[in-house]
């Protein structure tokens, strides 16, 4: 993290225009995010084919009608992230309140109120650059952390680290998990940490496969590891679109002691209740990464 102390002109360039449009009321950003939405999807065509191939995929007793809809959907609610995620560099602790709604803290608090420490599972779906604000519904003694993976270009990693502390939560690299959990379970200091575990993994000998959404998977697992190890509680974060700009966040316990479970069985249950708030209304997931790029191997 002290890396993050010294940046870099780019991102101060980058940070100076984007801190000015995030001063812009919500109303003239939404107008921004429909005209982006024709400069990416109809000028640009933004990843359209491997959107397209993933929705196919996902959804193959949909018909083309229906499989546009959803891609149309997905690129304007993508439009609407983009200029969300810049407007939380300005926006007030009263208003992402209004915005992004957890519907029952009361399940983290009595998971952490003795000095306990959790794992907040969710995926790529909605504005999941909002989570983050649950630090504002912590019990005062619980820190908030979330995982993340260090991005290539140096300004826009020093962008979005800068955008996910807004709400006074640790980034933790992902290299510095282990470490981080170390020294706050010997501070006696009790965590919320977030993981985004839909993403891909990197390619590794012992590769572990799910049916996700129709199709053979290769899931993370280090969520589980980690809960396993340390004996920690995982909520999942089911994430709602009410409209545009308002979410709502429902926790549900998919273990409370993972240390009791059986291999794999979190990274099952996690899968499972992910698929299930895709389907409720698919065009709010993250369909332009190329999550379905591995194929299985089949055996001889």
């Amino acid at each position: 993290m002290a890396g993050k102390n010294k940046k870099g002109i780019g991102f101060y360039l980058l940070y100076g225009v984007l801190n000015l449009i995030a001063i812009l009321p919500f109303g003239v950003l939404y107008f921004l995010s429909d005209i982006l939405y024709v400069i990416v999807y109809y000028l640009v065509g933004y990843r359209r084919k491997v959107v397209r191939k993933n929705l196919i995929n996902s959804f193959p007793r949909k018909k083309e009608k229906e499989i546009l809809q959803i891609e149309k959907k997905f690129y304007r609610h993508l439009c609407d992230y983009s200029v969300e995620t810049i407007k939380t560099l300005r926006i007030s602790d009263e208003e992402i309140r209004k915005r992004m709604v957890f519907k029952n803290p009361e399940i983290v608090y009595r998971l952490t109120k003795d000095g306990n420490s959790c794992l907040l599972s969710l995926g790529h779906y909605g504005n999941w650059e909002w989570v983050p604000s649950i630090g504002l519904y912590l019990l005062p003694e619980v820190e908030q952390g979330h995982v993340y993976k260090t991005l290539k270009s140096k300004a826009f990693d020093e962008l979005f680290f800068k955008i996910r502390s807004r709400f006074n939560p640790k980034p933790i690299e992902m290299k510095s998990v282990y470490r981080t959990i170390i020294r706050n379970r010997n501070d006696g200091k009790a965590m919320v940490i977030g993981f985004l575990s839909d993403q891909r993994p990197k390619k590794q000998n012992n590769e572990n496969w799910m049916t996700f959404l129709n199709q053979d998977t290769i899931v993370q697992t280090g969520m589980e590891r980690i809960a396993e190890q340390f004996g920690f509680a995982v909520v999942y974060l089911d994430i709602k679109k009410v409209k545009r700009g308002y979410y709502v966040g429902d926790f549900s316990v998919i273990t409370a002691d993972a240390s009791n479970e059986e291999e794999l069985a979190v990274t099952e249950r996690y899968t499972r209740k992910l698929e299930e708030t895709i389907l409720h209304e698919p065009a709010y997931y993250l369909w332009s990464h190329n999550k379905w790029s591995r194929k299985k191997k089949q055996k001889a």
